[in-house]
């Protein structure tokens, strides 16, 4: 099939009618069309000869040029593509021609003083190929190929915005459970675990989705579906509430068991507006249309608190909380509710309790008053016979000590004087041999807990290593870490403890130094100086570090300021 003027127009009417079929526009399809054609050019004319193709977009004539480059002669690798400036020479006068000319920086020549230079490229046409019956059906599928990757950008292109929003579509069949939807111009899939409940579909029937992800691949863009996705609720609210469309009202935070239960935190920065009366709507319209479409999940609205004890309380409704105690080393939150009220505050299967802790982000311990009462009478019995027992106290005394806030033997040993001596009862010298007791008995400790740390192995680099105690060092030893070198190799969750999640749910990690109340960055710090100290990091790598999380965490402050 040779490329005549009765079919060039063709190339152009073929190129209008593929672009309007595929929804794309025409010259990415005249493009494909002159690289199938420099493709078949090149089965004629040679593979390694440089072949373009150019479509004249008026009248569709095709002009086929042979392409040749001036590069250094040690350069040279193609010669049917390249040649030297040498080679070049014969040809630098034939740009005269009206099928030749040469080219600068992408320029046409048009001044020749000098010779060609580097980088100059020749041009001259070649006649069209007559394209076979193998050589068209290649150019056809080069064409298809082409037309298919521009048609993947186009959805890629028109969707990738669209995630985290909700999209509309038909059902158009199901897969192994997974539900496939017809999307408008394209296809996307909501996965069986992405349906609430025991949800089925049938061909045809509308359906409303939360666009969870959009993903570029090679057979195509891939766009997952999701109706359990916290997120789908949230724009759910978003349509049907105008104050949080308008940001007068923000959702802070969502969780959701779906197609049973949710709660969500909201809070509105017009005084004059309450944020739950909005949600909820005029005889619970508003909340009942997304009620609706979330096959009848009950939705808790609370209202959201910077402080996190009231945003707890409020999260654990119905139930009433009578105390909030934190931890702020976990970070865990004890939660005692009155003993009739322990059910309500746990809910049925433990939802109510682990739809609150995703809401607020914390672990929570749900206690009874008796129950919280109990502990509380215990570590009150344990503190007082420590002192009973440490101190040679009598119980009486011992009780005292605790009922002031007292809590271990370095809190009597090395308090302020006056702290003691604001207790009913103690003088002076009552204070001073209190404290002095207390320090022989831990000098006493310190002094087991160091030699039996160095009857297992412990060296003195580790024992004369700032910011470990005795029984800290005792600790190490027993885990097997007896040097510096042993303690420079440890993370800081291994010496501090921290939280691991495991099928969604957060397992705790015991630290080798948990017991002795070391903080995270207390662990991080103390393993950095010890590389250090054993050169294997660079002190100035760690200052320049910090300095720029510091200058990092100032921009975030003032944009979070903003």
């Amino acid at each position: 099939m040779a490329i005549t003027s009765a079919n060039q127009l063709e190339l152009l009417q073929t190129a209008e009618a593929v672009a309007r079929e595929k929804m794309i526009e025409p010259e990415l399809v005249i493009e494909a069309m002159e690289d199938s054609l420099a493709r078949a050019a090149k089965s004629r004319y040679g593979a390694e000869m440089d072949i373009r193709v150019a479509i004249d977009r008026k009248t569709g004539n095709a002009t086929f040029t042979r392409v040749r480059t001036v590069v250094d002669e040690e350069e040279l690798e193609n010669y049917q593509a390249q040649f030297t400036a040498d080679q070049a020479k014969p040809y630098f006068e034939l740009s005269k021609n009206a099928s030749s000319y040469w080219t600068r920086d992408g320029a046409r020549l048009d001044d020749f003083a000098g010779g060609p230079q580097l980088g100059d490229v020749f041009e001259e046409q070649v006649p069209p190929v007559d394209l076979g019956r193998i050589a068209a059906q290649s150019a056809k599928q080069v064409i298809l190929q082409r037309v298919r990757e521009a048609e993947r950008d186009r959805q890629y292109e028109e969707f990738k915005d669209r995630a985290g929003t909700i999209i509309n579509g038909l059902v158009k069949r199901e897969e192994y459970g997974n539900i496939i939807v017809d999307i408008g111009r394209g296809e996307a899939i909501l996965r069986r675990n992405e349906k609430i409940g025991r949800e089925s579909y049938r061909p045809g029937d509308r359906i409303r989705c939360y666009v969870k992800d959009v993903r570029r691949e090679t057979r195509g863009p891939q766009i997952f579906l999701s109706r359990t996705d916290p997120q789908f609720m949230a724009e759910l609210f978003k349509m049907e509430v105008p104050e949080i469309y308008d940001g007068i009202i923000e959702i802070k935070a969502v969780a959701r068991d779906p197609g049973s239960r949710a709660k969500i935190g909201v809070i509105s920065y017009d005084n004059s507006i309450d944020p739950v009366g909005a949600c909820v709507g005029m005889r619970g319209s508003r909340v009942q249309a997304v009620v609706g479409e979330l096959q009848g999940e009950k939705i808790d609205i609370i209202p959201w608190s910077e402080d996190q004890a009231t945003f707890l309380v409020n999260a654990l409704q119905p139930a009433e909380v009578s105390k909030v105690v934190f931890d702020e080393d976990a970070p865990r939150i004890e939660v005692v509710v009155p003993d009739e009220q322990l059910s309500l505050a746990i809910g049925r299967r433990g939802q109510n309790v682990r739809l609150a802790s995703q809401l607020t982000g914390l672990d929570i311990d749900i206690l009874t008053e008796e129950e919280e009462s109990k502990r509380r009478q215990a570590e009150f019995n344990e503190r007082t016979q420590l002192f009973m027992d440490k101190l040679d106290l009598d119980e009486f005394f011992a009780q005292l000590l605790v009922a002031e806030g007292f809590t271990n033997l370095q809190e009597v040993a090395y308090v302020d004087q006056d702290e003691l001596l604001s207790i009913d009862g103690v003088d002076e010298a009552t204070a001073e041999e209190l404290q002095a007791r207390a320090r022989d008995v831990l000098e006493a400790a310190n002094k087991a807990a160091l030699e039996n740390a160095r009857a297992l192995g412990v060296e003195d680099s580790l024992v004369e290593f700032e910011g470990l105690t005795p029984q800290m060092i005792e600790a190490l030893a027993k885990d097997g870490i007896k040097t510096l070198e042993d303690f420079a190799t440890c993370a800081d969750w291994e010496l501090a403890g921290g939280w691991t999640t495991v099928d969604g749910q957060r397992v705790k990690d015991e630290g080798l130094l948990e017991p002795f109340d070391i903080s995270l960055e207390d662990a991080q710090t103390m393993v950095m100086t010890a590389r250090v100290m054993l050169g294997w990091v660079d002190p100035t790598e760690l200052e320049a570090d910090a300095d720029g999380e510091g200058e990092g965490d100032e921009g975030e402050t003032e944009e979070a300021g903003v």
